[in-house]
């Protein structure tokens, strides 16, 4: 969100300047891991589909901008039970906003016969789905910051910051720094640099596993797309990709799958990054039910944290009492990357004019105050 941010900045030709505690792209934080899916039948809340709209839109226009390949299109497999909040939310959001969903009980496509889900599951298909390539995207808004005259520093992190008379002060571990507005997008870090909403934010890690299945081709791109089930007997879904060719998108190699739930609480200075035996059997376990020919062996294993807001929704707004010069992006719960293009934009727009036109409303922090009254 931060390097999205710089990027739609520079682009305005005011002055920016970008910093970054490790370095750019790294894999100490949430945009790790090869791929993200994107996806507009939007389950977690209807709200969110006009933003994505614009975020397709966005990424589109980075790809023409760079002649570099982001979104690959590969379709998305959802199924689960009638009344799963999977199921239902998707089923609503298409139909609200006109989305396509392909019923594949009534369309039945041989290359989704892979799954094998009860009798009684609803299984669709979102066509217009696929996922983004994080760590490139990541890279080319920051390059492209730069080109445009945007000052990134890496290596460097942020200690504090204040207010001081009309201007904002930011410390380093190396420097101080001086500006009019502030943005902060500090990931699995929010809590530290955003006071206000240190109580809200829970950080958890998750665990990401590539596997060698069975028959390799029937899982590659082009043959195999993302998916998203909901277990009944668990909360949460898992969800995977296809195998990404490593001659055009490098590592890690396999079948990339995980589970979206919250996982194990997490000081993002102090994370496991070791997998535990139980926690990735546990996650075999679930995706051999539904892709029984996908469970080989274990190709690769990582970790990466998600940042939960109280209702999982993001918070992007204003600090109310800076006057409109701190702007903040927290809370993104495991399902922000698709939307970075806009939240970039988003971001732009707030700290420039302290308004945008996308419409963010349900995402301000004055619902938590709404909630609590």
């Amino acid at each position: 969100m931060g390097a999205a941010a710089c990027y739609y900045l520079s682009k305005q030709g005011v002055s920016v300047l970008g910093i970054e505690q490790f370095e750019i792209p790294h894999d100490q934080g949430s945009h790790a891991g090869q791929s993200r899916i994107i996806r507009k039948a939007y389950f977690e809340h209807p709200d969110y589909v006009p933003l994505l709209h614009q975020a397709y839109h966005n990424w589109q226009a980075l790809e023409k901008e760079t002649d570099v390949q982001l979104y690959y299109q590969t379709g998305l497999y959802y199924a689960g039970a009638s009344q799963n909040e999977l199921i239902k939310g998707t089923k609503l959001a298409a139909q609200l906003h006109h989305i396509p969903l392909i019923d594949i009980l009534h369309h039945l496509e041989k290359k989704h016969s892979t799954f094998q889900v009860p009798h009684y599951y609803e299984q669709w298909l979102e066509p217009e789905a696929g996922f983004l390539i994080p760590e490139r995207a990541l890279s080319l808004f920051a390059e492209q910051a730069i080109q445009q005259g945007a000052t990134l520093l890496t290596r460097q992190r942020v200690k504090e910051w204040k207010k001081v008379g009309d201007e904002i002060h930011v410390f380093t571990d190396k420097e101080k720094y001086v500006g009019k507005k502030l943005i902060i997008c500090g990931g699995a870090w929010n809590g530290q640099l955003i006071p206000n909403l240190s109580s809200q934010l829970k950080v958890t890690r998750q665990v990401i596993v590539w596997l060698r299945p069975k028959r390799w081709q029937d899982f590659t791109l082009g043959n195999f797309p993302c998916w998203l089930i909901a277990d009944e007997n668990m909360p949460g879904s898992i969800y995977g990709f296809p195998i990404v060719p490593a001659s055009k998108l490098g590592g890690p190699l396999g079948l990339k799958v995980a589970y979206h739930h919250p996982g194990l609480p997490s000081n993002p200075d102090q994370v496991n990054r070791l997998d535990t035996e139980t926690e990735v059997n546990q996650l075999l376990t679930t995706v051999q039910k539904y892709l029984p020919s996908a469970i080989g062996n274990v190709l690769s294993v990582k970790t990466c944290l998600y940042t939960y807001s109280p209702d999982e929704h993001f918070i992007i707004d204003q600090l109310p009492e800076y006057n409109n010069q701190v702007t903040v992006a927290a809370g993104f719960s495991g399902h922000g990357f698709k939307f970075a293009s806009v939240v970039g934009e988003v971001l732009s727009e707030l700290s420039l004019e302290g308004r945008t036109k996308q419409p963010i409303d349900f995402l301000r922090m004055n619902r938590f105050k709404k909630n609590n009254s």
